[in-house]
């Protein structure tokens, strides 16, 4: 099978072995003469499990006290932690004396850095599961405050790596292997050394990141505590249109109901456009500022340097998915003809192009899941049912839950993941999609210390995308009817649509906004929309007639949190790319080409993103990644195309 040039490999039907309902293409307005051959999704979930290590009890609502056993304890540890500020001050003191006293030295910082990641961990999990607790939000103020202090106390390190100099650390490396741990971290100080400030002006903005960093805080209380969402009744049912409501009644069957959708909520968005386009640019200056102090070109050059990634793979991820828009284009032409609509809306992009019946609950969804990772090995197969088994995901929608889906990686822990499950395709994807992250996390934390044991973003996405093509590819093989064949194809491209394209104009919008404020213009939430508005019609094709575009859903640059993140959305599409590749190899080949992408997760952050993936065979400086996954997406086109009537 070649996932980046050819669709995915075509099998044959499982054999009929039971009876049941064939799945249904309601939304097609053509008639399908498929040759059925009858399949259930219990028949499914069965032939998943067999395939794979029993499938564990599942707790839907994780289990906090692994990490402190109360709330009494997660305190008394928080104040520990401020209490030991002084003495990693006074740790400055005879640093780098000799090998030993560096080694020392780190060591501490680093055993405090890991009781505090812990600390954060706890908090933050506890406020995103419900965002209306006011105790949930004075841990997060109360970790903001120590981040801070935390910060300041420390900040005198790189200042102080700085003065040892190249020569003396690689000295000090040679002399001490317990150093080894530390080295990629002083290397990376050495590295940046030109852009670091003096050690008052370091600890200066150490101390104020918590107020800096608020505009995150803000946001996150506006959109899941304080704004008084509407409500629409849809089928006698009363509906509320937050962004969890929201994500799931976008897929509506009904147009009306999917428009009145659309207008409603990014509507409500609208009339917070001021406010959050107010806490945005605050958070875009403060990049662009903090760019400017460190001496760097822009601040897209300053986020990339952190992890020594040229600019040139940002700017030719977007300029190679310029050179792609027509394919998509031409998807958006099939969503239209397989929805059977006379033209095509914004609001036409996430109801499933082939309708099925079928549902996807948390078991089944995790059989499915551990089912489908077995090209990558039977112990990787046996860590993830381990996994399952720790009680660490919080898995159902709630009032006051923030909305999406995440994994907090632990060292020495099964990592949590946070997930808002609705039971269809697209919640299974999102479910392997975190547990590729969470393997990601288990095995880089079982084969690095804990200093190199965090990979960067860079990397942490191909993990979870290599998940989700793993799990698609399961999911065609046991495809037993055309229809049932048509619905995941679909799904693969609407990823695609998703986590390439959509997140690339994404990073294009973060881009403009960078610019705009380092060109010295007013960034407001007004500006903001018109800069999205202007992207949306370019991608989405207004000019060539493929889509129009309604103003009103241009405020949808607010719905997206991410933006807080300055240029960490680049990476899922770049990922995507990777996660192609991988795939293919996987899929392709035996346990050398699965032992080399192990390899990748394995080694955590112990080596820079990009000569990590070259070494493994893929260069992302290239165009090459980006254009096979632009060619994959035409062989799934032209796939679809082939097993629908002409």
């Amino acid at each position: 099978m070649t996932l980046s040039s050819k669709p995915w490999r075509r099998t044959a039907p499982r054999p009929a072995s039971s009876t049941g309902t064939v799945a249904t293409l309601a939304a097609i307005t053509v008639v399908l003469a498929s040759a059925a051959l009858p399949t259930t999704a219990q028949t499914a979930a069965q032939t998943a499990r067999s395939a794979a290590p029993a499938l564990p009890a599942l707790k839907p609502t994780w289990d906090l006290s692994t990490l402190f056993a109360s709330d009494e304890a997660w305190d008394a540890e928080r104040r520990a932690l401020l209490a030991e500020l002084p003495a990693l001050r006074a740790l400055r003191q005879g640093f780098g004396r000799d090998a030993a006293s560096l080694c020392a030295a780190l060591d501490r910082l680093s055993d405090a850095q890991r009781r505090f990641s812990r600390v954060w961990v706890y908090a933050s999990a506890h406020a995103s599961t419900d965002n209306r607790d006011a105790r949930n939000q004075e841990r997060v103020a109360l970790m903001r405050a120590a981040g801070g202090q935390f910060g300041a106390a420390t900040s005198w390190v790189p200042g102080a790596i700085r003065e040892l100099g190249t020569e003396k650390v690689e000295a000090f490396l040679r002399a001490d292997p317990a150093l080894a741990k530390h080295a990629v971290r002083l290397r990376d100080v050495l590295r940046q050394a030109k852009h670091q400030l003096h050690p008052e002006a370091e600890a200066a903005l150490a101390a104020l990141s918590p107020a800096l960093n608020s505009t995150t805080s803000t946001r996150s209380l506006l959109v899941n505590a304080d704004i008084p969402w509407p409500e629409l009744t849809i089928a006698g049912r009363t509906e509320r249109l937050n962004d969890t409501g929201y994500a799931r009644l976008r897929e509506h069957p009904d147009r009306a109901v999917r428009e009145q959708v659309f207008k409603t909520f990014f509507g409500a968005y609208g009339r917070y456009a001021n406010t959050l386009g107010t806490t945005l640019a605050q958070r875009v200056e403060q990049g662009v500022i903090q760019a400017r102090l460190r001496g760097h070109p822009s601040a897209v050059a300053a986020s990339l340097a952190e992890h020594d990634i040229p600019e040139s793979v940002y700017r030719t991820l977007v300029a190679e998915v310029g050179r792609g828009l027509p394919t998509l284009h031409r998807y958006f032409r099939l969503r239209q003809r397989l929805l059977g609509l006379p033209d095509l809306a914004y609001h036409d992009i996430y109801p499933d192009m082939v309708a099925s019946p079928r549902r996807f609950p948390l078991a089944e969804t995790a059989a499915l899941t551990l089912a489908s990772v077995a090209p990558l090995g039977a112990d990787y197969q046996t860590l993830l049912a381990q996994a399952y088994a720790a009680g660490t995901m919080h898995v159902y929608p709630a009032e006051g839950k923030s909305s999406g889906a995440y994994q907090s990686g632990i060292y020495g822990q099964t990592p949590l993941i946070f997930l808002n499950h609705q039971d269809s395709f697209g919640s299974a994807s999102t479910f392997t999609h975190e547990w590729g992250h969470g393997m990601h996390t288990i095995l880089a934390n079982r084969t690095q210390p804990y200093e190199t044991a965090r990979y960067p973003l860079f990397v942490a996405e191909i993990a979870a995308f290599t998940h989700e093509l793993l799990l698609q590819e399961h999911m065609l093989k046991q495809a037993a009817t055309r229809e049932e064949r048509l619905f995941f194809l679909g799904e693969a491209l609407e990823r695609l649509r998703g986590a390439f394209f959509r997140q690339a104009m994404f990073a294009e919008f973060e881009l403009a906004t960078h610019d705009a404020v380092q060109r010295g213009e007013a960034l407001t939430g007004r500006r903001m929309t018109q800069l999205y508005c202007e992207l949306l019609g370019r991608y989405h094709g207004q000019a060539e007639g493929v889509m129009k575009i309604d103003p009103v859903v241009c405020s949808e640059w607010a719905y997206i949190p991410h933006f807080y993140r300055p240029f960490y959305v680049y990476q899922y599409a770049t990922s995507m790319a990777a996660a192609s590749h991988f795939a293919q190899r996987i899929l392709d080949g035996g346990a050398r080409e699965r032992e080399t992408y192990l390899d990748v997760l394995r080694a955590g952050g112990s080596m820079h993103p990009v000569p990590l993936l070259q070494r493994a065979g893929l260069d992302m400086r290239s165009p090459e990644p980006y254009r096979a996954l632009v060619a994959r997406m035409g062989a799934l086109l032209d796939e679809m195309e082939r097993l629908l009537p002409q």
